[in-house]
Protein backbone atom coordinates (compact mmCIF):
# COMPACT_ATOMS: atom_id res chain seq x y z
CA UNK A 1 0.00 0.00 0.00
CA UNK A 2 1.20 3.13 -1.20
CA UNK A 3 1.14 6.24 1.33
CA UNK A 4 0.49 9.99 -1.09
CA UNK A 5 3.11 12.61 -1.14
CA UNK A 6 2.69 14.75 1.75
CA UNK A 7 1.23 18.07 0.63
CA UNK A 8 -0.74 17.01 -2.71
CA UNK A 9 -4.01 15.83 -1.09
CA UNK A 10 -4.92 18.90 1.18
CA UNK A 11 -5.32 22.70 -0.26
CA UNK A 12 -3.14 24.84 1.28
CA UNK A 13 -5.31 27.42 3.90
CA UNK A 14 -5.58 30.83 2.17
CA UNK A 15 -6.45 34.09 4.45
CA UNK A 16 -9.40 35.18 4.09
CA UNK A 17 -9.65 38.21 1.98
CA UNK A 18 -11.77 40.03 4.31
CA UNK A 19 -9.40 39.56 7.02
CA UNK A 20 -5.79 40.14 4.69
CA UNK A 21 -7.98 43.28 3.12
CA UNK A 22 -10.01 45.18 5.94
CA UNK A 23 -12.92 47.19 4.32
CA UNK A 24 -11.61 50.85 3.99
CA UNK A 25 -15.44 52.48 4.88
CA UNK A 26 -15.23 50.74 8.18
CA UNK A 27 -14.41 52.77 11.23
CA UNK A 28 -11.60 52.59 13.23
CA UNK A 29 -12.05 50.35 16.46
CA UNK A 30 -11.68 53.01 19.06
CA UNK A 31 -9.07 52.42 21.48
CA UNK A 32 -10.28 50.75 24.88
CA UNK A 33 -10.41 53.73 27.76
CA UNK A 34 -9.37 53.35 31.13
CA UNK A 35 -11.92 52.59 33.68
CA UNK A 36 -11.76 55.82 35.51
CA UNK A 37 -14.01 56.76 32.56
CA UNK A 38 -14.32 57.96 29.19
CA UNK A 39 -12.32 60.71 27.79
CA UNK A 40 -13.80 63.85 27.72
CA UNK A 41 -13.04 66.16 24.35
CA UNK A 42 -11.93 69.75 24.67
CA UNK A 43 -14.75 71.93 25.99
CA UNK A 44 -16.67 68.81 27.40
CA UNK A 45 -14.48 69.04 30.87
CA UNK A 46 -16.85 71.47 32.55
CA UNK A 47 -20.05 69.83 30.93
CA UNK A 48 -22.99 71.15 32.65
CA UNK A 49 -20.61 72.08 35.85
CA UNK A 50 -19.06 74.68 33.73
CA UNK A 51 -22.16 76.69 32.64
CA UNK A 52 -23.72 76.02 36.20
CA UNK A 53 -20.66 78.09 37.60
CA UNK A 54 -21.05 81.14 35.19
CA UNK A 55 -24.84 80.88 36.71
CA UNK A 56 -23.86 80.43 40.42
CA UNK A 57 -21.90 83.41 40.42
CA UNK A 58 -24.48 85.84 40.78
CA UNK A 59 -26.61 83.50 43.73
CA UNK A 60 -23.46 83.20 45.53
CA UNK A 61 -22.90 87.11 45.69
CA UNK A 62 -26.89 87.42 46.49
CA UNK A 63 -26.49 84.68 49.51
CA UNK A 64 -23.44 87.69 50.67
CA UNK A 65 -25.26 90.58 50.78
CA UNK A 66 -28.14 89.16 52.23
CA UNK A 67 -25.44 88.14 54.95
CA UNK A 68 -23.87 91.28 54.95
CA UNK A 69 -27.36 93.04 55.48
CA UNK A 70 -28.29 90.82 58.22
CA UNK A 71 -24.84 91.59 59.95
CA UNK A 72 -25.30 95.50 59.50
CA UNK A 73 -28.88 95.30 61.20
CA UNK A 74 -27.14 93.12 63.95
CA UNK A 75 -24.83 95.99 64.39
CA UNK A 76 -27.58 98.60 64.42
CA UNK A 77 -29.55 96.89 67.35
CA UNK A 78 -26.17 96.24 69.11
CA UNK A 79 -25.07 100.42 68.50
CA UNK A 80 -28.87 101.27 70.18
CA UNK A 81 -28.80 98.80 72.78
CA UNK A 82 -25.28 100.18 73.85
CA UNK A 83 -26.50 103.97 73.55
CA UNK A 84 -29.88 102.95 75.99
CA UNK A 85 -27.42 101.72 78.36
CA UNK A 86 -25.10 104.50 78.45
CA UNK A 87 -28.31 106.92 78.57
CA UNK A 88 -29.64 105.00 81.17
CA UNK A 89 -26.42 104.85 83.18
CA UNK A 90 -26.13 108.52 83.01
CA UNK A 91 -29.73 109.05 84.23
CA UNK A 92 -28.26 107.03 87.21
CA UNK A 93 -25.48 108.78 87.82
CA UNK A 94 -27.49 112.08 88.13
CA UNK A 95 -29.53 110.41 89.89
CA UNK A 96 -27.68 108.95 92.57
CA UNK A 97 -25.95 112.23 92.37
CA UNK A 98 -29.05 114.37 93.22
CA UNK A 99 -30.02 112.04 95.76
CA UNK A 100 -26.41 112.19 97.77
CA UNK A 101 -26.98 115.89 97.82
CA UNK A 102 -30.48 115.60 98.97
CA UNK A 103 -29.99 113.24 101.90
CA UNK A 104 -26.37 115.16 102.88
CA UNK A 105 -28.86 118.76 103.07
CA UNK A 106 -31.46 116.24 105.00
CA UNK A 107 -28.66 115.50 107.42
CA UNK A 108 -26.95 118.86 108.12
CA UNK A 109 -30.31 119.99 108.78
CA UNK A 110 -31.92 117.58 110.91
CA UNK A 111 -28.12 118.25 113.02
CA UNK A 112 -28.66 121.97 112.66
CA UNK A 113 -32.29 121.62 113.65
CA UNK A 114 -31.00 120.09 116.74
CA UNK A 115 -28.92 122.82 117.70
CA UNK A 116 -31.43 125.53 117.33
CA UNK A 117 -32.55 125.63 121.03
CA UNK A 118 -28.82 125.69 121.69
CA UNK A 119 -28.51 128.62 119.71
CA UNK A 120 -31.35 130.46 120.84
CA UNK A 121 -30.03 130.05 124.52
CA UNK A 122 -26.94 132.08 122.99
CA UNK A 123 -28.53 134.83 121.27
CA UNK A 124 -30.51 135.48 125.04
CA UNK A 125 -27.00 135.29 127.13
CA UNK A 126 -25.52 137.39 124.58
CA UNK A 127 -28.64 139.82 124.74
CA UNK A 128 -28.61 140.01 128.54
CA UNK A 129 -24.71 140.40 128.50
CA UNK A 130 -24.30 137.18 130.43
CA UNK A 131 -21.64 135.88 127.40
CA UNK A 132 -18.61 136.43 128.89
CA UNK A 133 -15.10 134.20 129.42
CA UNK A 134 -14.59 130.74 128.32
CA UNK A 135 -18.53 130.32 127.59
CA UNK A 136 -18.12 133.60 125.06
CA UNK A 137 -15.84 131.76 123.04
CA UNK A 138 -17.25 128.29 123.14
CA UNK A 139 -20.81 129.78 122.12
CA UNK A 140 -18.74 131.87 119.35
CA UNK A 141 -17.00 128.89 118.04
CA UNK A 142 -20.28 126.53 117.79
CA UNK A 143 -22.05 129.62 115.34
CA UNK A 144 -18.93 129.82 113.44
CA UNK A 145 -19.16 125.61 113.16
CA UNK A 146 -22.81 126.57 112.41
CA UNK A 147 -22.31 129.32 109.47
CA UNK A 148 -19.72 126.84 107.73
CA UNK A 149 -22.31 124.53 107.14
CA UNK A 150 -24.96 126.77 105.50
CA UNK A 151 -26.77 128.03 108.45
CA UNK A 152 -28.56 131.64 108.17
CA UNK A 153 -30.01 133.79 110.29
CA UNK A 154 -32.72 135.84 109.43
CA UNK A 155 -35.66 138.04 110.61
CA UNK A 156 -35.32 142.02 111.39
CA UNK A 157 -37.56 144.40 112.99
CA UNK A 158 -38.44 146.81 110.31
CA UNK A 159 -38.95 144.39 107.29
CA UNK A 160 -42.60 143.47 105.56
CA UNK A 161 -44.35 140.84 107.62
CA UNK A 162 -43.95 137.64 105.10
CA UNK A 163 -45.87 134.53 106.08
CA UNK A 164 -43.84 132.39 104.27
CA UNK A 165 -40.78 133.21 106.34
CA UNK A 166 -42.56 134.69 109.37
CA UNK A 167 -44.99 133.28 112.12
CA UNK A 168 -46.81 136.56 114.11
CA UNK A 169 -47.12 135.78 117.60
CA UNK A 170 -48.14 139.33 118.38
CA UNK A 171 -50.16 141.78 116.75
CA UNK A 172 -51.24 145.84 117.13
CA UNK A 173 -52.05 148.45 115.04
CA UNK A 174 -49.73 151.77 115.30
CA UNK A 175 -49.80 154.92 112.83
CA UNK A 176 -46.28 155.17 112.61
CA UNK A 177 -46.60 152.39 109.51
CA UNK A 178 -48.05 151.71 106.27
CA UNK A 179 -48.27 148.05 105.72
CA UNK A 180 -48.02 144.81 108.06
CA UNK A 181 -44.52 144.88 109.71
CA UNK A 182 -42.69 143.30 111.94
CA UNK A 183 -42.04 145.06 114.81
CA UNK A 184 -40.34 142.72 117.25
CA UNK A 185 -38.39 139.58 116.75
CA UNK A 186 -39.41 137.18 119.56
CA UNK A 187 -37.31 134.20 118.14
CA UNK A 188 -35.12 134.44 115.05
CA UNK A 189 -35.61 132.20 112.34
CA UNK A 190 -33.24 130.38 110.38
CA UNK A 191 -32.12 128.68 106.99
CA UNK A 192 -30.20 126.59 104.77
CA UNK A 193 -29.97 127.71 101.27
CA UNK A 194 -33.56 128.32 100.09
CA UNK A 195 -34.99 125.61 102.54
CA UNK A 196 -36.36 127.26 105.66
CA UNK A 197 -36.09 125.19 108.79
CA UNK A 198 -37.32 127.36 111.61
CA UNK A 199 -39.65 130.60 110.51
CA UNK A 200 -39.16 133.78 112.58
CA UNK A 201 -41.24 134.16 115.47
CA UNK A 202 -42.37 138.16 115.46
CA UNK A 203 -44.75 140.91 116.27
CA UNK A 204 -46.45 142.73 113.91
CA UNK A 205 -48.29 145.48 113.96
CA UNK A 206 -50.71 146.75 110.80
CA UNK A 207 -51.94 150.12 110.12
CA UNK A 208 -54.89 151.83 112.35
CA UNK A 209 -58.54 151.24 110.62
CA UNK A 210 -59.51 154.12 108.91
CA UNK A 211 -56.40 155.86 108.69
CA UNK A 212 -56.38 157.73 105.64
CA UNK A 213 -53.26 156.55 103.38
CA UNK A 214 -51.14 159.20 102.95
CA UNK A 215 -51.26 160.23 99.41
CA UNK A 216 -48.30 160.75 97.29
CA UNK A 217 -47.36 163.41 94.79
CA UNK A 218 -46.03 162.73 91.01
CA UNK A 219 -42.20 163.23 92.93
CA UNK A 220 -43.11 160.64 95.56
CA UNK A 221 -43.47 163.62 98.31
CA UNK A 222 -46.41 163.97 100.05
CA UNK A 223 -49.16 166.12 99.03
CA UNK A 224 -49.49 169.44 100.87
CA UNK A 225 -52.37 171.78 101.77
CA UNK A 226 -53.27 174.47 99.08
CA UNK A 227 -51.88 177.48 99.02
CA UNK A 228 -53.40 180.98 98.91
CA UNK A 229 -52.50 182.61 95.56
CA UNK A 230 -50.30 185.56 94.95
CA UNK A 231 -52.97 187.86 94.49
CA UNK A 232 -54.98 187.28 96.97
CA UNK A 233 -52.50 187.18 99.70
CA UNK A 234 -51.33 190.66 97.91
CA UNK A 235 -54.71 192.26 98.09
CA UNK A 236 -54.97 191.36 101.73
CA UNK A 237 -52.67 194.02 102.92
CA UNK A 238 -54.04 196.18 100.68
CA UNK A 239 -57.74 195.80 102.56
CA UNK A 240 -56.43 196.26 105.33
CA UNK A 241 -54.37 199.18 104.33
CA UNK A 242 -57.73 200.97 103.62
CA UNK A 243 -59.58 199.93 106.60
CA UNK A 244 -57.23 201.92 108.56
CA UNK A 245 -57.59 204.91 106.44
CA UNK A 246 -61.29 204.92 106.44
CA UNK A 247 -60.86 204.13 110.60
CA UNK A 248 -58.45 207.25 110.65
CA UNK A 249 -61.00 209.50 108.48
CA UNK A 250 -63.38 208.84 110.82
CA UNK A 251 -61.58 209.67 113.64
CA UNK A 252 -60.74 212.66 112.08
Amino acid sequence: MTQDPQGFDKEPEVPDAEAAHPNPDAAPAEPEQPDGGAAQGPGEGAGPGGAGGDAGQPSVEVALTAQLDQTRSALNERTQDLQRLQAEFQNYRRRVERDRVAVKEIAVANLLTELLPVLDDIGRARDHGELVGGFKQVAESLETVAAKMGLMQFGKEGEPFDPTIHEALMHSYSPDVTETTCVQILQPGYRIGDRTIRPARVGVAEPQPGAPAQAAGPSGDEAKPDQPEDGASSTEPENGAGGSGAAGSDEG
